[in-house]
This record gives C-alpha cells, sequence and structure tokens, in this order.
C-alpha cells in the first residue's frame, strides 16, 4: 500500500501541473482528466477512483468547457447582439486568447487579456459591419469580453474543483 501512496502523490502533482496550463489557455482540465482516466484503467484492480467519480470529473470538464467557450457569446448576446455579433465574439475570443498567450507570456493574463479584447473586436466588429452605430456595437463588445473573462476564470475555478475531486478521491479510503 505505501507504493500507491506515491502512486497517487505524483499523480496529484503532475495534475497540479496540468491545472496549471489553464492559466496560459491550455487544456489543463483536459489533460487531468487524461492522467487521471490512464491511472485509474493501470491500477484499477486497487479500487483507487470509481466509476462514479470519474463520471463527475468527466461532466465537470465538459461544463467548464461549455462555460469558456459561451460566455462571450451569451454576454454579447445579453446585450442585444445578432448573431453576427455573436459569432464574431465566440471567434475573437479564441483567436484572442490564442495571441495573448503568445504576446503577453504572462500566465492568466496574457490569455485573460487576448480572449477578452478578442471577444470585444469580434462583437463590435460582426454588429458594425451590418450598419449598426458604433455605440451600440461597443456597448455589445464590452458585454461580450466581459462574458470571455468570466468564462475563462469559471473553467479556472472548475479546474480546482476536479483536482481537488481527483486528490481527495484518490487519498479517501
Amino acid at each position: 500500500m505505501p507504493m500507491s501512496y506515491i502512486w497517487i502523490t505524483l499523480l496529484a502533482m503532475v495534475n497540479a501541473g496540468c491545472l496549471m496550463l489553464n492559466l496560459v489557455a491550455l487544456p489543463g482540465n483536459w489533460l487531468m482528466l487524461g492522467f487521471t482516466f490512464l491511472f485509474a484503467w493501470w491500477r484499477w484492480s486497487e479500487g483507487v477512483f470509481c466509476v462514479w467519480t470519474l463520471a463527475a470529473v468527466l461532466a465537470l470538464a465538459v461544463l467548464g468547457e461549455a462555460l469558456e467557450l459561451l460566455a462571450g457569446m451569451v454576454g454579447a448576446r445579453a446585450a442585444g447582439s445578432t448573431r453576427r455579433g455573436a459569432l464574431g465574439a465566440l471567434a475573437g475570443g479564441v483567436i484572442g486568447a490564442v495571441a495573448g498567450t503568445i504576446f503577453i507570456p504572462i500566465p492568466l493574463l496574457g490569455s485573460l487579456v487576448g480572449a477578452s479584447v478578442g471577444a470585444f473586436i469580434g462583437a463590435f466588429a460582426g454588429e458594425t459591419s451590418r450598419g449598426r452605430p458604433h455605440w451600440a456595437g461597443l456597448r455589445i463588445g464590452i458585454r461580450a469580453g466581459l462574458g470571455t473573462a468570466t468564462g475563462m476564470i469559471l473553467k479556472l475555478a472548475i479546474g480546482v474543483v476536479i483536482w481537488l475531486t481527483i486528490t481527495i478521491a484518490a487519498f479517501w479510503p
């Protein structure tokens, strides 16, 4: 049994590193799940994880991804955007997250700023390209940017819950 605790501790440390990848807009939650599922398969006879724990963390990862992906669109739509503005917020948020991570290499800040600015630009461009007034595009863009930032923070928070769930379940007798 002591050797199992060494492997479980190693899994917790690897998953903590994966969690930190969320700070630079990489799929840390999915990597945590991948390592945990591999560990569960490898040590299945020891009963470290039950199927319900694995299903719960999978559901949390899907929820986190959906919140991150759709938050900018929801923010834009809540401000009264058209479909074009909402899709612009979605595309701009994704492109901005990548660009922010590259050009502002500060964990969380670069991807958060990039995604928020990208969502703002995408929503603004989508709205004004159809002839809507600039003030309406600005209002919608700001809400899209704030929604995107909220989605990224929620995904990180869900990642913390995933890490805690996996770690506690692994050490709990």
